[in-house]
């Protein structure tokens, strides 16, 4: 009898609920809070065997969190290369700022040298000039060294003639002895010039080989290190598609538990306009909530809750520890309740993901909640209405 009484009761729930109209999703917000709405634990636990059970987005948090630390890391190597490939820049401009000052240099001495060999030139030509008196002199003094003192006055018109000549051998030695000398100090001040400039060329021809080396291998770290750039961007961009990809993943996650399609508001839920007009997370709203975030504007409908007096607790203050899934964790600190019954007013929160996901409660209907939220699809955007209750815990301020 007693499993007879048992098995009576819950046939007539269930009669009760196939019986019960189901929410209209066109109805208003203030229509579905006035809808009585028939709560039986039993036809809960049967309804809920009825949906798919809850599938996590961890999988995909592990993911997108590796491979956000592979692109922090290969961002910390990129700035790195880059302020080195700057430092080799740097030293490979300033290298070929000493380069084209040395190949002046050069081509100063160069041009020096070829003066000096056109003076070399010009001199040679006088030294071979002096070397042709020399040799008449020396003929000169040949012949007249082959006469006597009495043979030379012997052939002297008079006296005065002989002193003439004899004043004539003296100054041809005398000649003789200065070109000598003029040759060899010519001769040595044209080779020590010669040799100066051609030890300067030596020197300064081997620094710009040098330099040049120099610039080279700087050339060379700089090309390696443009191709570490490379394969860090690639690995950059490569992650970033697959973060992308995670994301988008994780979005269709957030919506597997909808009911039918999710409808926006040209209103944006009430919203106000300073932060749905605002670039998403360009603002910082009044509990330290990104704009335009799902957790912002669940912040806002708990203040209008509280100031409407349907709340018991304000919102606090959780920027910084405001990601939807440290809510719950959150609300337990502060003593506010947290369970898995649904109210209108509470906060849904989904601990599936990176971030998680807080949605306002607007309407219940047993294991379905109608819901406002921001940013589902992870694009910033308003929009509401019907999902189950699946994997979801609920605040209720």
């Amino acid at each position: 009898m007693k499993k007879l009484a048992k098995w009576s009761i819950l046939s007539t729930s269930i009669n009760k609920i196939k019986t019960m109209p189901k929410p209209n999703k066109k109805m208003s917000l203030q229509q579905l809070r006035s809808t009585p709405v028939l709560v039986l634990s039993s036809a809960v636990v049967i309804a809920a065997t009825l949906i798919p059970p809850l599938v996590r987005a961890d999988q995909f948090d592990d993911q997108i969190n590796a491979l956000r630390q592979q692109n922090a890391s290969a961002q910390s190597s990129l700035d790195g290369l880059e302020a080195q490939a700057s430092s080799y820049q740097d030293a490979i401009n300033q290298l070929q700022m000493q380069i084209s000052a040395i190949q002046s240099a050069i081509a100063a001495n160069e041009a020096q040298q070829a003066d000096l060999q056109q003076q070399i030139t010009a001199d040679q030509q006088k030294i071979d000039q002096q070397k042709s008196v020399l040799a008449n002199d020396l003929k000169t003094m040949y012949v007249s060294g082959q006469l006597t003192p009495a043979e030379m006055l012997a052939t002297s018109n008079s006296f005065s003639d002989y002193i003439d000549k004899q004043e004539a051998y003296s100054a041809v030695q005398d000649q003789i002895h200065k070109t000598l000398q003029d040759i060899a100090a010519l001769q040595q001040k044209l080779k020590a010039q010669k040799d100066q400039v051609d030890q300067l060329l030596t020197s300064q021809k081997a620094q710009n080989d040098q330099l040049t080396a120099a610039q080279a291998q700087q050339a060379q770290l700089l090309a390696y290190n443009q191709d570490q750039q490379n394969s860090y961007n690639a690995q950059l961009a490569s992650n970033s598609s697959k973060i992308a990809d995670l994301r988008k993943q994780q979005a269709i996650l957030n919506s597997k538990y909808n009911i039918g399609n999710f409808k926006g508001d040209p209103n944006n839920g009430g919203y106000p306009s300073v932060w749905a007009n605002a670039p998403q997370d360009s603002m910082i709203d009044d509990w330290g909530m990104y704009n335009r975030e799902c957790v912002g504007y669940a912040a806002f409908m708990v203040h209008q809750e509280y100031l409407a007096g349907r709340a018991s607790h304000d919102m606090p203050w959780w920027g910084g520890v405001g990601n939807a899934n440290q809510w719950d964790d959150n609300a337990r600190a502060a003593g506010i309740l947290v369970d898995t019954n649904p109210t209108v007013g509470s906060i849904a929160i989904s601990n599936a993901g990176a971030y998680g996901h807080a949605m306002y409660v607007a309407a219940v209907n047993g294991n379905e909640i109608y819901v406002q939220q921001y940013n589902q699809q992870l694009t910033g955007q308003y929009s509401e209405g019907w999902r189950y209750t699946t994997g979801l815990v609920f605040i209720h301020f």
